[in-house]
């Protein structure tokens, strides 16, 4: 008994003196003006609404929201994916799940979804989820988690309406509805890849935006102007894998940070035009 006393004493110690050291570290970081580390984290706004993700639910929203601009469908679609996706994998790329399910919308090669590498490819995955969308009647107006569940035939069935609201609020900023409302802090960028950052836009947007190369990156022109701020925040959305400094739509701009979460400035206007920045100009 005595025994079991004093470790119980000790173990009681010891957790006092790690809270002691951990609120000293923050305290002797403050006073000396260290930044505490910052984790890479994403927040759209709409709606008087915020949603936050991790980067790679950033790069899977992205995905999803500019997928259903390439086929032409309205933002709703989005919002239902997205909110499909909440409750299915957490917008996240598994490669596990139930029985064989697997991927975004976790799909069952089993059930005629495709192969394991074709849903394992989030476009293709995304791609087949709208497919059996559109079949679906009325879907435009029909509630967003019976048309998730008229999709994915669910033991659940309203398992998706809690996601709808973070779900509207990502498909808001992401498919462009809602201008300057997207942002990321990236604290370990990638080097820059202006290369691979013009594939995903071109996979991801189709033929709804023109992408050419330039000295310090890319200019990105759209068909219209929700279709640029699409382009915009998802270029944003993956950032820090491909080295993404800053990003102007007319006089609107986001400039990346390490340290905290950049906010956009100026004021959105009208314009069709994105340029995404890489790099700095050399000197003349």
């Amino acid at each position: 008994m005595k025994v079991v006393k004093a470790f119980a004493i000790t173990a009681g110690v010891l957790a006092v003196v790690i809270g002691m050291v951990v609120v000293g570290a923050i305290i002797w970081a403050g006073y000396n003006k260290v930044p505490l580390p910052v984790e890479d984290r994403c927040e759209a706004t709409a709606a008087q609404r915020l949603t936050a993700i991790d980067p790679e639910q950033a790069r899977n929203a992205a995905i999803i929201s500019g997928m259903s601009i390439k086929r032409g469908l309205v933002p709703r679609a989005a919002s239902i994916a997205l909110a499909t996706a909440y409750q299915e994998s957490d917008i996240r790329n598994l490669d596990y799940g139930h029985a064989d399910s697997i991927g975004l919308f976790q799909q069952r090669p089993s059930k005629g979804w495709g192969t394991i590498e074709q849903i394992m490819d989030p476009w293709y995955s995304t791609r087949s989820f709208y497919r059996v969308m559109e079949r679906i009647k009325n879907w435009q107006t029909k509630d967003i988690n019976d048309v998730a569940q008229a999709v994915q035939r669910s033991a659940f069935p309203e398992a998706y309406r809690k996601h709808v609201d973070r779900a509207r609020t990502l498909a808001s900023s992401l498919t462009g509805e809602s201008p300057a409302t997207f942002t990321c802090v990236v604290a370990h960028p990638k080097p820059a890849n202006a290369a691979e950052m013009k594939t995903f836009l071109s996979k991801t947007l189709g033929d709804t935006v023109t992408i050419t190369a330039t000295d310090t990156g890319l200019t990105v022109t759209a068909t219209e102007v929700r279709i640029a701020w699409a382009a915009a925040h998802e270029a944003i959305a993956v950032a820090g894998e491909y080295g993404l400094i800053s990003v102007q739509v007319g006089p609107a701009s986001w400039t990346r940070s390490t340290t905290a979460l950049p906010q956009w400035q100026g004021t959105p206007g009208a314009d069709t035009t994105v340029t995404l920045t890489f790099t700095q100009p050399s000197p003349r």
